[in-house]
């Protein structure tokens, strides 16, 4: 079993990203729980999305303590307790246009950037960084696959479809490419 959760404000996209990512998963045919937690009902309030994600039925009823992946939409979100839901050797994606060794400056995690913002702006995106996150997130995590989540994202997006997927694809080569390095 995979355990995911996404944290984000109100407003961001992490809710829908969410949704999309467990879209995906299902489509690649595996079993998905997903739940979301809000801090308050208001923009800008911390909001977090939870996944579960394995190969038959899940049954696990209760909150994730212990996550094997993590995405936060926001790196002024990123602190000890939020740090403190990896399991150890977790993938923690950040939207963020600082460097891994500025920001594992805040522990002993292994957090992987991606500058959602800026990847969103060169596709005619705006600020709208869930698609974006979700690329370089799928790559970190090594699924589902990319074809699959830009398939998802293109379905679901209400408006600027080709744009949605193009920011997914681009912050998943741009991980990929990373990864490589590493």
């Amino acid at each position: 079993m995979i355990e995911i959760i996404i944290l984000g404000r109100g407003g961001q996209g992490a809710q829908t990203a969410g949704n999309l990512l467990a879209q995906a998963f299902f489509a690649m045919g595996r079993q998905v729980q997903t739940f979301a937690t809000y801090g308050g009902a208001r923009r800008g309030t911390p909001v977090m999305s939870s996944l579960r994600v394995d190969d038959g039925p899940i049954r696990l009823r209760c909150n994730i303590v212990q996550a094997d992946a993590l995405l936060c939409f926001d790196d002024s979100l990123l602190d000890a307790d939020f740090l403190a839901l990896a399991r150890p050797g977790a993938r923690i994606v950040v939207n963020s246009p600082r460097t891994s060794q500025d920001l594992t400056g805040t522990g002993p995690h292994r957090i992987i950037p991606v500058d959602g913002r800026a990847i969103a702006r060169r596709n005619d995106m705006g600020k709208v960084v869930n698609s974006a996150l979700l690329g370089g997130f799928v790559a970190a995590l090594g699924q589902p696959d990319i074809d699959t989540m830009c398939r998802i994202i293109e379905q679901s997006a209400p408006a600027r479809k080709a744009e949605n997927v193009a920011a997914c694809r681009e912050a998943h080569d741009l991980m990929a490419a990373i990864a490589e390095e590493a």
